[in-house]
């Protein structure tokens, strides 16, 4: 599995627009791109960090070809409601540990 870190800087009143453009864009990936997902978290006021799923490097670097139009809309409106937007990491999965249900039920 290989995973990608972002960081958003999302400019201020914009946060709900973020989150519902980053949603959106993030599903149609998720449909049309074959990654496994992604999880968005808020590291504080107005700062997100992100981390998408890929089975495989290759897959991520192949991805974006896929998309209908209407990704390209969301995509606009993510960034225009962002400062700024950063790739931190790619990093291959060594072992997973996560699991869904605790304890395992």
């Amino acid at each position: 599995m290989y995973i990608v870190v972002y960081a958003f800087r999302v400019k201020p009143n914009q946060e709900r627009t973020f989150i519902e453009s980053w949603r959106a864009l993030t599903k149609l990936i998720y449909k049309n791109e074959g990654s496994l997902g992604s999880r968005l978290h808020k590291k504080e006021t107005l700062q997100y960090i992100a981390y998408a799923q890929w089975p495989s490097e290759i897959v991520f670097e192949e991805s974006g070809g896929n998309l209908p139009d209407e990704a390209n809309q969301y995509r606009d409106v993510m960034r225009a409601s962002c400062e700024e937007i950063k790739v931190l990491e790619k990093l291959e999965v060594v072992e997973d540990l996560l699991e869904q249900n605790p304890n395992g039920k």
